[in-house]
């Protein structure tokens, strides 16, 4: 790794007083220093006795300089911009903001912290093996003397999630004590570590296919690829690539063959992945109208937390601009001062200003993604503060703002993502259409009888509808997501034009969809649709997308902030083609109108297929509880979500006190009727007889970025972020379903 006697390295090795900033009004010293380990970052109060809290920096996922978030801005007068910094974290951890005691102070921490996350980046797989385990021996290491005794190492291996039998880890313990000291160094102890995750399962597999069961021969590795990874005719072409990749000893690299450690780096590497790394890369046709796209969108964008008294916050469009949302909402109503302001009407959760918004939107939309983001507007204002939304938008987001139809023609059907790149489109009320250029006053009451805001159905339909005011202004920046009512499929069919769309609450797309399945696939072939979670979820739960997708609504709009199942079947479905928030839903919802998702076997060229997937073993699943001796009984459960015939749950046996190596080696059998819509969830559980079983990771994959064979999974935590080391080793099969077999 890189030189730690780096200068800024050096000086937060050294410590130094930073403030920790909360609000206006809570802003505290504290002591602040990088740990030997280069790893980890370690605060304290200084009057707090003994207690502290430590970071890592693998955590953090970017440093901001200056005036770069809402607390920092708000105590600008008294802090300069040059004092001030943010760690940002990876998943839903909140900011920490910093205030140093000088410029040079500051800037040593945000290049030191920058060059270690870079570090940690650029690490490859056996570097940040090596690093983990060091870390882990630092901890247990009570004396600091840099060795560790038999009973040291016992403790430490519990603290991994290892329960060991106390005889296989003496007898390890004696054979990598070298000095035959009875301690272990930490050399020592890395090769006793690397002797315990010797993997049985990976070697019997290696030893199906190696004739001396020392190598496997370029032909014998080939043969491996074309059996079980279903490699086809790129085998022998792969089989070379693989050895030159991953092959750590030069001797077998120059034989053109691979050793059992090439061997399992390769399974553990992306190449080994469930998730074909061809599907991971930006690869669809991005060129179709935008109603083919299933878009990642999320709901009630500002909000941290609950509807109800949650933070309103420019940091949650940050992070779901991040997630690559390309949908996302904004809640305005009149605000003090003639500025429109943005949270959630009628409740208590704060407020922040109309402006930031859009600046935060205008500054982060497109890095992560370079197709246009939708900008759901929920509009409350009178037209005064509308005419101010106009012109705040006009300056701020300036030609990132899309005002006209492309080349000033009138679209027959929507525009594609790749047309659209780089822009903002608004989504709200239009007075009239496209085609009209009317020259009618400024402030126009919109005949269509309809709310401003989708999301106020009226709870009554019997109640008149007020006529609600639009601004000329406002209503001009409404290109292609012209919102309007829903009248029925036959109505949209005849009357709607391809950039009238329409936001439907939960409960009325799931009817529809049950009721109307194949009409809802056609109107969304050619229109957009938006669905969002129903009031009653004041707690910000989220309903399952599925449902949704399988009648190709586009903008299935969910609670980004909360985690769960619902937001890990939209981050497994949008993981594929480059993270970019716009994926291609299949042919037979683009174009063959005979599709209904509760009817799969009556399509043309209905193929079911059998999913066959042994569970292996686990691999160093985390330690739930740090209760004394805890460790955990896992089970894994594998789910299916698609149209509703497909969907299925399985799951194996749990496995008593192992969280470190379980095996199963059962096999769970699918028949998947629709795989273009399936999305396979794979879930670890920590059994437990007398309450509900605790999650321990996730990981979910659409059916069709699946690569068959012996692969890894490497899972994620609740909130969708990695657990390092934590896998599950799988053997997929997939193959077409013959009606002899049935």
């Amino acid at each position: 790794s890189f030189a730690q006697d780096d200068e800024d390295i050096q000086v937060m090795k050294a410590g130094a007083m930073l403030r920790k900033v909360k609000s206006r009004s809570w802003k505290k010293q504290r002591h602040f220093r990088l740990q030997d380990d280069g790893q980890t970052i370690w605060y304290k109060s200084r009057w707090a006795g003994t207690g502290h809290s430590t970071f890592s920096v693998g955590d953090i996922e970017a440093v901001r300089e200056g005036h770069q978030s809402e607390v920092l801005q708000s105590i600008a007068e008294e802090f300069p911009a040059d004092l001030c910094f943010t760690l940002v974290f990876r998943g839903r951890r909140g900011n920490l903001d910093l205030v140093a005691e000088s410029a040079s102070d500051a800037q040593a921490w945000i290049r030191g912290i920058r060059k270690l996350v870079q570090n940690t980046e650029s690490m490859d797989a056996k570097e940040r093996l090596d690093q983990w385990i060091w870390d882990w021996f630092q901890k247990a290491d009570k004396n600091k003397d840099g060795r560790m005794n038999f009973k040291e190492v016992r403790s430490l291996l519990k603290m991994m999630n290892v329960d060991m039998n106390e005889e296989y880890a003496l007898r390890l313990f004696t054979r990598a004590d070298k000095s035959e000291s009875g301690c272990l160094e930490i050399e020592e102890f890395v090769q006793f570590y690397k002797m315990l995750t010797q993997r049985e399962d990976v070697w019997n597999v290696f030893q199906n296919y190696s004739r001396d069961g020392q190598m496997l021969t370029l032909a014998e590795l080939e043969e491996f690829l074309r059996q079980e990874q279903q490699k086809g005719e790129e085998s022998q072409d792969h089989a070379h690539e693989l050895i030159v990749r991953f092959e750590p000893s030069e001797t077998a690299k120059k034989q053109g063959a691979m050793s059992i450690d090439g061997f399992q780096i390769y399974l553990v590497s992306s190449e080994g992945d469930i998730f074909d790394p061809q599907r991971l890369e930006l690869h669809q046709d991005m060129s179709q109208p935008l109603s083919h796209y299933f878009i990642c969108s999320s709901h009630n964008t500002y909000l941290m937390e609950d509807q109800l008294r949650g933070q309103s916050s420019q940091e949650a469009y940050i992070r779901a601009l991040k997630r690559g949302c390309r949908c996302v909402e904004v809640d305005c109503w009149d605000g003090p001062n003639g500025e429109p302001v943005v949270y959630h009407g009628h409740t208590f959760t704060s407020k922040i200003l109309f402006r930031d918004v859009i600046t935060t939107l205008g500054e982060y939309a497109f890095k992560v993604s370079e197709f246009p983001v939708v900008l759901s507007l929920e509009n409350h204002c009178s037209v005064e503060q509308q005419r101010v939304m106009a012109q705040l938008m006009d300056t701020i987001l300036g030609d990132t703002l899309l005002r006209a139809p492309l080349n000033g023609l009138v679209p027959q059907v929507l525009p594609s993502p790749l047309d659209l790149k780089g822009k903002i489109l608004l989504k709200a009320k239009k007075i009239g259409g496209l085609e009209e250029s009317d020259t009618l006053n400024d402030e126009v009451t919109d005949e269509v009888t309809d709310e401003v805001s989708d999301e106020d159905e009226p709870k009554n339909m019997s109640c008149p509808l007020q006529k609600s005011k639009l601004s000329r202004e406002l209503s001009d920046l409404v290109v292609y997501c012209k919102s309007v009512h829903f009248y029925g499929f036959e109505y949209s069919c005849q009357h709607s034009k391809c950039y009238e769309m329409s936001s439907f609450s939960e409960s009325k797309a799931r009817k529809l969809a049950k009721e109307k399945g194949m009409e809802f696939v056609q109107h969304n072939s050619r229109h957009l649709s938006r669905v969002y979670p129903s009031g009653m979820r004041t707690d910000s739960s989220n309903y399952n997308p599925q449902e949704l997708w399988n009648v190709g609504c586009q903008m299935v709009a969910l609670n980004v902030q909360t985690a769960g199942l619902e937001m890990d079947l939209n981050d497994g479905l949008f993981h594929q083609n480059g993270c970019c928030g716009y994926v291609l839903k299949p042919d037979f919802m683009r174009n063959d109108s005979s599709f209904d998702p509760e009817r799969p076997e009556e399509r043309e060229g209905y193929k079911p297929l059998r999913l066959s997937i042994q569970v292996i073993s686990g691999q160093q699943l985390p330690k739930l509880n740090q209760k004394e001796g805890s460790i955990v009984d896992p089970l894994v459960r594998v789910e299916i979500y698609g149209v509703s015939k497909d969907q299925a749950k399985q799951e194996t046996s749990y496995i008593h006190n192992n969280g470190f190596n379980p095996l199963w080696n059962e096999t769970l059998n699918f028949i998947i009727h629709v795989p273009e819509l399936a999305l396979v969830r794979f879930v670890v559980e920590d059994y437990d007889k007398a309450s509900r079983n605790d999650f321990v990771g996730q990981f979910t994959v659409p059916f069709t970025c699946i690569q068959p064979g012996y692969r890894h999974i490497h899972l994620l935590s609740k909130d969708g972020t990695a657990l390092p080391l934590s896998s599950l080793f799988v053997n997929i099969k997939i193959s077409e379903l013959t009606t002899e077999t049935e």
